[in-house]
């Protein structure tokens, strides 16, 4: 499997999960966490191992529980390469397959199901799956569970589980939601922290490019042609927009890729088995995607749209600087992301530098506010600064115009002068002699000619509502 020496996580986790003891382990992606608990756990499970091929001695007696499809992929591969030479049977549940054939897979008996909560839950709904046998439950990236709403489903699927079993939580961050969630979980777990909280890989480079956001895509194109980027992993902030990004990267000739969840299973393999073999240059994702992708030797990735929660940009530079090899995180930063920046730069306790790209600056103002305070970076000492003071000679001259005496009123703001004649009601040029009399019933067309001035001056009479309508007749 190319192991020399165990990671950090590897060489505190499985000595604990031998033991038979509950876990709560704290590491970022890309550290070995996956074969810190399925080495352990294959281990563990040898004397059920059985090469009988009724499924009733292959009862479920692991399950994993992965956020994304990607990732619950990616965990099941894990424990079938690992345990290739054990007889051991694997399976995956996951939203967006065909069902029945998920079916047939669990008829035939697995020790090991890798399963997203909702299709899980599915399957229970449907009887086509026990859990009454778990001995082991693994909660991997239980963070990102947590921000996709899944919490509900987890607690209904541990109601589902026997009181007695082994409890695995693997989180890279450690909200106070997954710390009560632990609490309730886990019994007297060994915790393990081999990277401080909420920490960004040592080996990823950070950087930060200030832009306006109108040119974003256009910076975005310039970085990945000047630079000569092969493969690099763009993240978007909606399905939308990762799909309008592909789109026009393709139109700059830049081979692109789109991989969201509005994606279907086969589509998003696709789409990323393109990006490994070096098909796709450019491969646009969503969060969604960013905890299950796992990209061997991925050297940059970048921001688009800057994440709104400060975790998020941890897990999203996570996809490079694995595996020991150094990365590099860039970010396409507007005005309106400084909140956000700043929020990343508090929670991973590093100032961000901040780099100006001739040509896709914005404007004096905005840079001046964006780059202040970070005084490391290409082009600020020959663009930034100039930019800055130069409007204030502008200011000076400006300052005598203050002492001018104030100009006479104007002829045309005696405004009080023309209204009476504006307000004045105006004679049409031409009347109508019956459209502009009143209405008389029963005067038939002579009405016209039988009125008089003094009629018409006079006071009226009142006539009934009925007659008014032409409803009476005179006698």
């Amino acid at each position: 499997m190319g192991y020399e020496t165990p990671s950090p996580i590897q060489e505190q986790a499985i000595p604990v999960v031998l033991e038979g003891r509950d876990l709560m382990a704290g590491a970022q992606t890309g550290t070995g966490k996956t074969a810190a608990f399925a080495l352990p756990t294959l281990q563990r499970l040898a004397p059920h191992a059985s090469s009988s091929a009724s499924p009733a001695r292959h009862p479920i007696r692991v399950l994993v529980l992965a956020p994304t499809r990607e990732l619950a992929i990616q965990v099941e591969e894990s424990f079938r390469d690992y345990g290739k030479h054990m007889p051991l049977r694997s399976a995956i549940v996951y939203g967006g397959a065909d069902m029945n054939a998920q079916i047939l897979q669990l008829r035939k008996g697995v020790e090991i199901l890798v399963a997203t909560p909702g299709r899980l839950l599915d399957h229970v709904q449907n009887k086509t799956l026990m859990l009454n046998q778990v001995s082991v439950l693994i909660l991997d990236e239980a963070d990102r569970m947590l921000d996709m709403g899944f919490m509900p489903d987890i607690r209904r699927i541990i109601a589902l589980l026997p009181p007695v079993r082994q409890n695995l939580l693997f989180s890279a961050t450690f909200p106070d939601e997954i710390k009560n969630l632990a609490r309730s979980l886990l019994r007297d777990p060994v915790q393990i922290q081999v990277a401080r909280a909420n920490a960004a890989a040592d080996l990823v480079s950070h950087v930060v490019h200030p832009v306006s956001r109108e040119k974003k895509r256009e910076l975005l194109t310039y970085l990945i042609q000047t630079r000569g980027l092969k493969q690099v992993l763009v993240f978007s902030g909606t399905r939308i927009g990762a799909n309008r990004l592909a789109h026009q990267l393709r139109k700059d000739h830049i081979q692109a890729d789109a991989i969201h969840g509005d994606k279907t299973q086969s589509e998003r393999e696709a789409a990323l088995e393109a990006f490994k073999a070096g098909k796709t240059a450019v491969l646009v994702a969503t969060d969604v995607a960013s905890r299950g992708l796992d990209i061997e030797g991925l050297p940059q990735v970048i921001n688009f749209d800057v994440p709104r929660a400060p975790e998020d940009y941890v897990h999203r530079i996570g996809r490079t600087g694995r595996a020991g090899l150094t990365g590099e995180a860039i970010s396409l930063v507007s005005p309106e992301d400084a909140e956000s920046i700043s929020a990343i730069e508090k929670l991973i306790k590093k100032s961000i530098e901040r780099v100006l790209v001739p040509g896709f600056e914005p404007n004096a103002g905005t840079a001046a506010t964006m780059v202040g305070g970070h005084p490391r970076g290409e082009g600020r000492g020959d663009r930034g600064r100039p930019r800055r003071e130069g409007p204030r000679p502008e200011r000076e001259a400006r300052e005598p115009r203050e002492a001018r005496p104030p100009r006479e009123p104007r002829e045309p703001r005696d405004v009080p002068s023309h209204r009476p004649q504006s307000l004045a009601p105006q004679q049409p040029k031409s009347q109508d002699p019956i459209f502009s009399k009143p209405y008389e019933p029963g005067t038939g067309a002579s009405a016209p000619a039988t009125a008089t001035p003094s009629a018409q001056s006079g006071p009226r009479r009142a006539r009934p509502v009925a007659a008014l309508l032409g409803g009476l007749k005179r006698a």
